[in-house]
């Protein structure tokens, strides 16, 4: 058996045996294929695809590359929520507290931000002291101790899918389905979580861009979850504009406290009850949707989600006092706003547009070790089917570094299309999809 010949295998659209692909991934990891060979062979996968199981075998040979934590000893069923990424997006930062504050344990290991995306792991170091470079101990003992915890993934998971995703980076091969499903999917079977939710954004912000695709990479997602004998369910939902209203990490933590006071935006309140229902439902917390959003409304309300998530910080060392009083996080020294220059409806909003322009500010990276500014960053004032008069205001930017404010400033405009017409609300939830199949929500 040699790299050559299973390059060659795939070339020609071939099927790989459980073995060869073991054999990759081992000897990859190993140094003993280079890099161009995998390169090859990647780019080999992104023209010819792979079947269900080799797309399995895949995952589970890059799993097993590294750690599978054992969590056994937190009681009860344990959930993790996974998102492909997008703008504004800070469902999992609300869902932890909502969700633990029910009981049921929420083991989450997150990342970092790249391009226009923005990462958990930088959104919640806004906070002071925040810590999430906790031993393996640690993470488990707070797990069992508050109900959740939040790591970064530097910890040693699923080492051969760290390695294979920075060939990916840099050759052209990120948007291959069973690339992205077995990375994802990788990582979170060696995260040790028993059920899955898995929320897989589409659209202008997103890295997939139609919903058919969207569709094959939940049903992929599902069908690897369900035969590690994990309950999964992936949910859809569009991300042609931004999630709420603030983009940028301290901003989006204070939209996070926003909610977790029972206000905040209602595009992200009504997502994070809709993945919150799915995550009691897998742990058997809720027994249909109704019932789970009734259990989540009621720990808004009553503050005991604002609470745990208190609980959540102050475990891990962050300053509660900043969650108690959100203008004590960290703010950019200067704001310029963005207005409109006609009176209409707000059709669109472009996410990636406001996505890319909120990097550009500081408040994303470029490369995998470029500084961010935690502080900058852009509040949307309106959105898709809003009514804006002449001189009103779009949008807000934060900023630290006036040279970038130009080229940020002139993206924003770009990003809002106002008609004259009031347009059809877009929905936001689009699809599930389980082990029995998808259910469409348009």
């Amino acid at each position: 058996m040699n790299i050559i010949e299973i390059i060659e295998k795939k070339k020609f659209n071939n099927e790989l045996s459980t073995k060869e692909i073991r054999f990759v991934i081992d000897n990859y990891l190993s140094g003993k294929i280079a890099d161009y060979q995998m390169s090859a062979l990647l780019m080999a996968i992104w023209f010819n695809g792979m079947n269900d199981r080799e797309i399995f075998d895949l995952t589970i040979a890059m799993a097993h590359s590294g750690k599978i934590l054992d969590l056994s000893s937190i009681s009860g069923k344990k959930v993790d929520k996974h998102s492909t990424g997008g703008v504004g997006d800070k469902t999992s930062l609300a869902l932890l507290p909502m969700v633990a504050s029910l009981g049921v344990p929420v083991p989450k290991i997150s990342g970092r931000g790249l391009g226009h995306t923005g990462g958990t792991i930088d959104k919640v170091e806004s906070i002071t002291g925040f810590r999430t470079e906790l031993t393996i101990d640690n993470f488990i003992k707070n797990v069992r101790k508050v109900k959740a915890s939040i790591i970064s993934a530097n910890i040693n998971l699923a080492p051969a899918d760290k390695l294979v995703y920075s060939l990916r980076d840099v050759t052209g091969t990120i948007d291959s389905i069973p690339l992205i499903a077995s990375s994802i999917m990788s990582k979170k079977i060696a995260g040790g979580a028993d059920a899955f939710v898995l929320n897989i954004t589409v659209g202008q912000g997103a890295f997939i861009k139609d919903i058919s695709s969207a569709i094959s990479l939940a049903k992929t997602m599902v069908n690897i979850g369900e035969k590690n004998q994990k309950d999964t369910y992936a949910v859809i939902s569009s991300m042609n504009q931004p999630l709420g209203f603030a983009v940028g990490n301290s901003l989006e933590i204070k939209e996070v406290i926003s909610l977790l006071n029972n206000k905040g935006p209602e595009d992200l309140k009504e997502i994070c009850l809709f993945l919150g229902s799915y995550m009691l439902i897998a742990c058997n917390a809720a027994k249909n949707i109704k019932e789970g959003i009734d259990k989540l409304e009621k720990v808004l309300e009553s503050g005991k989600a604002l609470n745990k998530f208190k609980q959540i910080i102050k475990s891990q060392n962050g300053d509660v006092q900043q969650i108690n009083k959100p203008e004590l996080l960290p703010e950019a020294k200067y704001q310029c706003e963005i207005y409109s220059k006609k009176n209409g409806f707000v059709d669109s909003v472009d996410a990636r547009m406001i996505g890319e322009a909120s990097r550009i500010l500081g408040a994303g990276r470029e490369k995998k070790d470029s500084k961010i500014d935690l502080s900058a960053g852009i509040v949307l004032k309106k959105k898709q089917g809003q009514s804006v008069n002449i001189g009103e205001v779009l949008a807000a930017l934060h900023y630290n570094d006036e040279k970038k404010l130009f080229l940020a400033s002139d993206m924003v405009k770009k990003a809002f299309c106002i008609i004259a017409k009031k347009p059809i609300k877009e929905n936001l939830l689009l699809a599930v999809i389980d082990k029995h199949g998808i259910t469409k929500l348009y």
